[in-house]
């Protein structure tokens, strides 16, 4: 039987990828934001859990994954709003950690993602 984390996880990835995945524009973007999200899912249960816990594996390949194929403006911009919008709508998120994964998992973005991140500034 699975745990009842793996469980939690599993319904906020399903509930975030059918809630956002239409509400999202991506103008002239490649990425669809369900496939940010579902690359980046293994990163949930260290954004919402408890302090200390290291960063698994599979959320910084998922990362560096989406940093690779965000080659446009575009594509950029899509992947911070796609990502701020499920922050915002994910329980517990722990911002500071939001904010320091991708250079937790060394890449190298000229933003971090925040509450607060204006996408459109992002070139």
């Amino acid at each position: 039987m699975a745990s009842p984390l793996l469980f939690q996880v599993t319904c906020v990835v399903v509930v975030l990828i059918v809630g956002f995945g239409q509400n999202i524009p991506l103008a002239e973007a490649e990425i669809p934001c369900g496939s940010v999200q579902m690359t980046v899912a293994p990163c949930i249960a260290y954004l919402t859990g408890p302090a200390g816990r290291p960063i698994p594996a599979p959320c910084c390949s998922g990362v560096k994954r989406i940093n690779d194929q965000a080659k446009s403006t575009p594509d950029r911009r899509s992947v911070c709003t796609c990502l701020k919008n499920t922050a915002l709508k994910l329980p517990g998120i722990n911002a500071p950690r939001l904010s320091a994964l991708a250079s937790n998992c060394g890449v190298n973005l000229p933003y971090k993602i925040t509450p607060s991140i204006n996408c459109n500034t992002i070139s």
